[in-house]
């Protein structure tokens, strides 16, 4: 086994089955229906939605406190073991300050990393990572390694609706921008990820066309290292984009990842998400 123990947090959207195998553990989020708690991971999606539909209160979420990191953390270190862990994005969350903040309990054995990044595309950071300590290469070499693949991965989505996105309060700075989009047009607003921040690019006026922005998007970039798609209670077009991205990018598709986003996500993104990133190919 790596001396080097791998987490991250459950806005990864990792299935269990690709954290198992990689041995990566994933600290929970909270999701809250007014005075209800729920830990992510004991939230099943289904669930979660018939509670949703049914109307107020409506769910928020916040991040794992400091002291569930610290548990988390403990176990590896009294283990012998160093730590890296791979955080959703800091611009949205403040997970990376909960991880940051426990860490400075164990000096000189956990190392924390802000992605930048969310869901699938935060998960792919958790892999590389496990799969280079894997290898046996050093907390240094794999910080580094995930350095460079920040200036590699790109990262957009459509919403269906920007009500969830306002009720979460996570992305205020754009909300005027999104608000005229949707009411004056009545289309569903493009966005990416920049830099953490979620950021418009565009809009389409139906879930195809959305399809197939993402899709040229995606193939700005190409070739890839990996590719991801991701969405919200659309299996079938989900489905559909990554086969789109395999014959567009001449990727294999067993390979692309695909899965939908977890209760934390759909709280601030909502129902009928689609979502694709890629992470270059180094040069």
């Amino acid at each position: 086994m790596p001396d080097i123990a791998i987490i991250t947090d459950t806005a990864s959207d990792l299935r269990t089955e690709l954290r198992e195998q990689y041995s990566i553990q994933a600290v929970p989020l909270v999701v809250r229906f007014g005075k209800d708690e729920y830990l992510e991971c004991d939230l099943p999606l289904d669930d979660f939605w018939t509670r949703t539909q049914q109307g107020p209160p409506y769910p928020g979420t916040s991040q794992p406190s400091v002291g569930m990191f610290e548990q988390a953390f403990a176990q590896h270190v009294e283990q012998g073991k160093e730590v890296i862990c791979v955080t959703v994005t800091s611009k949205h969350s403040g997970t990376f300050n909960s991880a940051y903040a426990a860490s400075q309990k164990f000096p000189g054995k956990v190392t924390v990393f802000d992605t930048l990044s969310l869901s699938l595309a935060e998960g792919y950071f958790a892999i590389a990572a496990a799969r280079a300590a894997a290898e046996g290469r050093t907390v240094e070499e794999i910080i580094e390694l995930l350095g460079d693949m920040q200036a590699r991965i790109h990262f957009f989505f459509a919403l269906d609706t920007i009500e969830y996105l306002r009720r979460g309060g996570r992305a205020d700075s754009v909300m005027p921008l999104l608000d005229r989009i949707v009411r004056v047009l009545n289309i569903k607003p493009v966005l990416n990820v920049v830099d953490g921040q979620i950021t418009p690019m565009g809009a389409a006026r139906s879930h195809a066309g959305a399809a197939r922005r993402l899709l040229d998007e995606i193939a700005k970039y190409a070739p890839g290292e990996m590719l991801m798609v991701l969405h919200s209670r659309l299996p079938d077009e989900a489905s559909n984009l990554a086969q789109a991205l395999a014959e567009r990018l001449d990727f294999p598709r067993e390979r692309i990842m695909v899965g939908e986003i977890g209760p934390v996500l759909s709280c601030h993104a909502g129902p009928r998400v689609i979502g694709a990133a890629i992470v270059q190919s180094e040069v």
